[in-house]
């Protein structure tokens, strides 16, 4: 076999999943703003200045980090994160 790769897909689904795109505000004014650090180096230098120039247009804006950015978040930080913001931005840095 040389030059061929066989790879192998994990997962047991025959068709990708599909999903709704949730829309756009049209602004931020009055909104929650989540900001989730997913735990890569430097995610959080991004999010302090996204945090300064969000700060005067949002209603308010949440700090939030992920334990390890090798996993997915945490069950009980998805729903924190889910019922107190209306907008989430995740960083991704390195």
């Amino acid at each position: 076999m040389s030059g061929t790769r066989v790879v192998f897909d994990p997962t047991g689904e025959r068709a990708a999943p599909t999903r709704e795109r949730t829309p756009r505000p049209a602004a931020l004014d009055g909104l929650t703003v989540g900001l989730l650090d997913i735990s890569k180096a430097r995610g959080n230098v991004f999010l302090d200045q996204l945090e300064r120039h969000l700060s005067s247009r949002a209603g308010r804006v949440i700090r939030y980090a992920k334990p390890t950015f090798t996993k997915v978040a945490p069950i009980d930080l998805r729903h924190e994160i889910s019922t107190q913001c209306d907008v989430v931005i995740e960083a991704l840095a390195d």
